[in-house]
């Protein structure tokens, strides 16, 4: 490691796992208490969507860039730069007062959190010996899944017991335990240094925008008006132009060259797929036990708990079983079981549903969505060529955030399509619609994974030691 003392793998995991921790805590906390923030700010639908989806559209608007940055200034640089604004970020959202003020916070948050997710599983997995990356990558996954699993309870603790502002103030300690943390064990890498594709971060950035901003808008303004065609056909447009730019020029954005593998195109489509119904239902979901059944949120999150703590359990076991299974079976599997689970709330949703007949469900969908964490991790990067891992996980990852923000918009639009409102006798009908078109959107993402490559990982096939053998490899190749 460039003449450093080797650290020990366990403090390796949690330098690169902690903020990460922070990061999906904050992202379910913030779900969980978007029925109290509609109190507090007096906000629409709308304005709720966009304490989520400016997050996410930050996120995935910048993710490439920061690995763009990491490579040319040096990864561990770029993640803590990352930690540091998300900490601060997060100050900004807990000072708000206006609901455009938390917008704005949450889109640097958003931007700042970037910096984080890639980087964190690139220094971890170029920092860990390779016959303890599946390993690795597997911890890494169950403590994202554990601040996924927390999320709605802690949210609901501090919501309650103190008040939403809270939600945001817990980062800080996490962020300031975490720097010196980063700083003292994670070492320096390096990737290729390129100049920033400045033309298709604003080219990409701008089309995300428009087509989410105009599935948001479509209810109130109208399917067919003048104003939603034309920010639909102008998100579109820019997208389109993304691709063509990505095609020309030198150092892209985006290495649509990285697509020709068939395990990586089809990850990332199942990533899409699954972020899609999973995150919508989850939003049109986590608001149905507080405003229609009344609990508080505190109450809330201890009834999903049998959902949110299973992928803490179920990801790290997942993780290790690739290097034997592959990465098909698990994914495929996963993503069946969170077909079935929200085709089960959704038939047996009713205003007065008792929680006996939801809570199998929940915990299927959790079983389901541990199954689908880790191994998808490993399946994007399994016949990645070293030097490419961070801008593939990169690309993985925004694309899967643009899959939370348009599944949040896209079922917000049918559940508000369907006479849906944020009262109790307004809600359940329109919901369980939505939540069904989120199950099927899953199981078409189950269909997909049926096209991930078969059998043991090339890098976990290779040698008695495990060590990686993609590198050597064309990014096209085959697995057997």
């Amino acid at each position: 490691m460039n003449g450093v003392r080797p650290r020990p793998t366990w403090l390796l995991i949690l330098a690169a796992s902690l903020p990460m921790f922070m990061a999906s805590l904050d992202n379910l906390v913030v779900t969980s208490a978007l029925p109290v923030l509609q109190r507090e700010f007096d906000a629409t639908i709308e304005e709720l969507q966009w304490f989520v989806n400016a997050y996410t559209l930050s996120f995935a608007g910048l993710i490439l860039v920061a690995v763009a940055l990491g490579d040319r200034f040096g990864r561990r640089r770029v993640f803590t730069l990352g930690l540091a604004l998300f900490t601060v970020s997060s100050v900004l959202c807990a000072l708000s007062v206006e609901s455009w003020q938390l917008i704005a916070a949450r889109a640097v948050q958003g931007a700042s959190a970037a910096a984080l997710m890639p980087l964190s599983l690139t220094l971890l997995s170029t920092s860990v010996a390779p016959r303890l990356r599946p390993m690795a990558i597997g911890i890494w996954g169950g403590v994202t899944g554990l601040g996924v699993a927390l999320g709605p309870l802690v949210g609901g603790a501090v919501v309650e017991g103190l008040s939403w502002n809270a939600i945001f103030w817990l980062n800080v300690p996490i962020g300031l335990l975490s720097l010196p943390l980063v700083l003292t064990v994670l070492p320096e890498s390096f990737g290729r240094r390129v100049r920033i594709d400045l033309v298709g971060v604003g080219l990409a950035s701008a089309g995300l925008l428009a087509v989410v901003l105009g599935i948001v808008r479509a209810e109130s303004a109208g399917w067919g008006s003048a104003q939603i065609v034309a920010t639909l056909a102008a998100g579109v447009a820019l997208l389109g132009m993304f691709v063509a730019w990505e095609r020309r020029t030198a150092d892209p954005l985006l290495s649509l060259g990285l697509f020709r593998d068939r395990g990586f195109s089809t990850a990332n489509l199942v990533g899409v797929l699954f972020s899609f119904g999973i995150f919508g239902a989850i939003f049109i979901l986590i608001q149905f036990l507080q405003i229609v059944q009344g609990h508080s949120p505190l109450e809330a999150g201890v009834l999903t708990m049998p959902w949110t703590l299973a992928p803490m359990f179920v990801a790290p076991l997942a993780g290790l079983a690739v290097p034997r299974i592959g990465t098909r079976l698990p994914i495929v599997v996963g993503l069946a079981f969170v077909a079935v689970a929200l085709t089960w709330i959704a038939l047996v949703l009713t205003e007065d549903v008792a929680y006996g007949r939801l809570v199998v469900a929940f915990a299927l969908a959790g079983v389901g969505m541990g199954l689908v964490i880790a191994p998808s991790a490993t399946a994007v990067l399994a016949t990645i060529r070293d030097e490419d891992n961070a801008k593939a996980s990169g690309t993985n990852s925004a694309l899967r955030e643009v899959g939370v923000a348009l599944g949040i918009a896209v079922l917000t639009a049918v559940f508000t399509g369907a006479g849906g409102t944020l009262t109790p006798t307004g809600y359940v009908d329109a919901a369980v619609t939505a939540v069904l078109v989120g199950a099927g959107v899953v199981g078409l993402g189950a269909l997909a994974a049926l096209a991930l490559p078969h059998g043991r990982t090339a890098r976990s096939a290779a040698g008695g030691d495990g060590s990686p053998t993609a590198s050597a490899e064309p990014v096209g190749a085959a697995r057997p």
